[in-house]
């Protein structure tokens, strides 16, 4: 188990997976911890890697200086754009590329721009980390803004990481209760009883309803590029449905969401892996690679299950080609 510590130190810690939420008050807060947990992770030969949002980049880096030569640097509105994809595209990728050694992460998927829409996401990512890294040599520490985030967000915070950080002190969280954070964003992203509704029962439609992806996309306003790409995250959901479901029928949506184009794949199945889609796939096991994919290609996913079913969502920008 984790040890408690009531100073600001780094030292090594017996848990080989580590996951606090650091919670800073100012710019100077976030600098004085980071700052030496990136230089105590140089000065032990771990391998760190820091994915925060852009202007926190650049105030890390700066202060960091030479010695930042050795960091990945990452901007996570660019990265974590969808909270998705955060697991595969980021914090595996960099761990899994050095097995060989502990690693440091600094991972701020949450910042004061995030809409509405968004923020469910990054709870269930937060949540998940968990489960994605158990039991790996890899130190995961999540800033959270304490003065820019409601207070709802910093207790959501304190339900999704076991330990928590503050200037100083660091305890272990009392109130940590991952699946239950999960559960409590388990969210429709809308009521789709209004949206028209293309149905799919054979895999013989599978070619008309991409076609009519692609057509809705472009008629709300998505470029010929991004109207490829939700053709093929369309094609990628129905395939899944028709395959893996008991009715082997799915209900496929799209339509205009404030600054995205959206899709929705509704069937009666139930997802029952929560990391489905957010992990890499072995390249010796077949097949699994389509919600990966869908997360890399969409700017946000959000999944609904129920007992009668499950919805995905995915949500494209408009005027990004």
């Amino acid at each position: 188990m984790t040890t408690t510590e009531t100073d600001t130190g780094t030292a090594p810690r017996a848990a080989p997976f580590v996951h606090p939420a650091f919670l800073y008050t100012s710019d100077d807060d976030y600098l004085a911890t980071l700052v030496r947990f990136v230089a105590d992770g140089l000065a032990g030969d771990e391998p760190v890697a820091v994915a925060v949002p852009s202007a926190r980049l650049r105030l890390l880096r700066e202060a960091v200086g030479a010695n930042g030569s050795g960091v990945t640097w990452l901007d996570m509105t660019e990265v974590g754009r969808n909270p998705g994809r955060i697991i595969a595209s980021v914090l595996r990728a960099f761990s899994d590329s050095r097995p060989d050694r502990r690693v440091r992460i600094v991972g701020e998927p949450i910042w004061s721009g995030r809409t509405e829409a968004e923020y469910p996401a990054c709870v269930e990512h937060e949540a998940l980390i968990n489960q994605a890294f158990a039991g790996r040599e890899v130190t995961i520490v999540c800033p959270y803004d304490v003065v820019g985030l409601g207070g709802n967000v910093i207790a959501d915070a304190r339900a999704t990481h076991p330990e928590v950080w503050e200037q100083a002190r660091r305890y272990q969280s009392d109130e940590y209760a991952p699946e239950m954070a999960l559960a409590r964003y388990n969210k429709p992203l809308l009521d789709l009883s209004e949206v028209e509704e293309f149905c799919v029962s054979e895999p013989a439609q599978l070619r008309a309803a991409r076609q009519w992806a692609a057509s809705e996309g472009r008629r709300h306003g998505l470029g010929e590029d991004r109207a490829a790409d939700l053709e093929y995250i369309a094609t990628e959901l129905v395939t899944n449905s028709l395959v893996h479901t008991p009715e082997g029928r799915c209900g496929l949506r799209i339509w205009r969401h404030q600054d995205h184009v959206a899709c929705a794949v509704s069937d009666t199945g139930r997802l029952t892996d929560p990391l489905a889609g957010r992990t890499p796939r072995s390249p010796e096991l077949p097949g699994g690679q389509g919600l990966l994919l869908v997360h890399r290609f969409a700017d946000l996913v959000r999944v609904h299950t129920t007992g009668h079913g499950t919805t995905i969502y995915a949500l494209l920008r408009i005027g990004e080609d």
